[in-house]
């Protein structure tokens, strides 16, 4: 399914040559009070840019395709924020392209550009803020990148469309977004143990840690963990545990305040797991990790650096099927 669809797109990109969009809007020209002539244009359809002929390349059509992909929308057209259908969608169509058919720089600079273009109108710029937000940094989005939410976030904190309290939430996101960042040292914690022995994140001695702050009263969390102790990848690398060398630890941790509940779930934990909690609550006091919903998983490597950040247990999975 995914071959076909990037067969598809590629076949979407270069059709992109012979029309404006895949779903072409007509559009006319009528004289206006002053006799001069107005074009009109449907607002029912999104106008996606005209690919020049000469561009061949479905990597050159995509990064043109990103860098005018919003030339043709009129973002002082207010009426367009009360259309979900059309923009909202055109949006998740944007991130989707940004997030699989271009390079990461030239994603950068795509998003660069959107966030010049929807200063035009500050009522846009607000509407498309709170998109980008919600598909760049709801826990709950697909399309989640914190990477490029990183890019809104630095342009949106000096916007001077945004009031200071509106800069102060982008401000904490962003301040939030830096911490534990992917290819760094996760921030080192303590952890105590149901018997009352505490040690350190960063005593724990595996070439891989897989991190699980979760709540007991997180169904979420209780499907995760069901998902791991089915997972063939994730076990097959536990298995290759020994004296002398650990490939993979879990360790599940319970940052809150209401340690009865949490010693009420332990049970439920596979008993070869790290299971453990924050006994001075320093995690969320210090806001040390960005914890948007639990549970929230994280992969560090044996130097404690950050392979994946609060993300999804199947890419987990599907760094062990390839890994170690």
């Amino acid at each position: 399914m995914k071959w076909a669809y990037n067969c598809f797109f590629l076949f979407f990109v270069f059709a992109a040559v012979a029309c404006s969009s895949s779903r072409k809007v007509s559009s006319n020209v009528e004289p206006n009070a002053t006799g001069l002539s107005t074009q009109i244009v449907s607002e029912n359809i999104f106008h996606l840019p005209q690919i020049p002929e000469n561009i061949t390349s479905p990597e050159e059509r995509g990064k043109f395709l990103v860098m005018h992909y919003w030339d043709r929308f009129d973002f002082n057209n207010e009426r367009l924020i009360s259309r979900p259908e059309i923009t909202e969608q055109a949006f998740v169509d944007y991130i989707h392209i940004l997030q699989n058919y271009v390079l990461f720089e030239d994603a950068k600079k795509s998003l660069q550009y959107t966030l010049t273009k929807m200063e035009e109108n500050k009522a846009m710029h607000a509407y498309f803020a709170s998109l980008f937000e919600k598909y760049l940094y709801e826990p709950n989005s697909p399309f989640r990148n914190e990477e490029f939410y990183l890019v809104v976030l630095e342009r949106l904190t000096k916007s001077p469309l945004l009031s200071d309290a509106e800069k102060s939430k982008y401000k904490f996101q962003l301040r939030m977004a830096k911490k534990n960042r992917v290819g760094k040292k996760a921030t080192n914690f303590d952890c105590t143990l149901a018997t009352g022995e505490t040690f350190s994140l960063y005593s724990i001695k595996s070439n891989y840690l897989l991190v699980i702050f979760l709540d007991p009263e997180c169904s979420s969390c209780d499907a995760v963990i069901r998902y791991i102790m089915d997972s063939e990848p994730i076990n097959r690398a536990m298995k290759m545990n020994s004296p002398t060398r650990t490939m993979l630890t879990v360790l599940t941790m319970y940052p809150g305040e209401n340690i009865d509940k949490w010693l009420d779930y332990l049970p439920q934990l596979p008993s070869e797991w790290m299971n453990a909690y924050d006994q001075g609550m320093i995690i969320a006091k210090k806001n040390l990790y960005d914890i948007k919903a639990y549970p929230s998983v994280y992969l560090l490597d044996k130097n404690k650096k950050v392979i994946l950040k609060d993300s999804p247990i199947e890419v987990v999975e599907g760094f062990f099927s390839v890994s170690p």
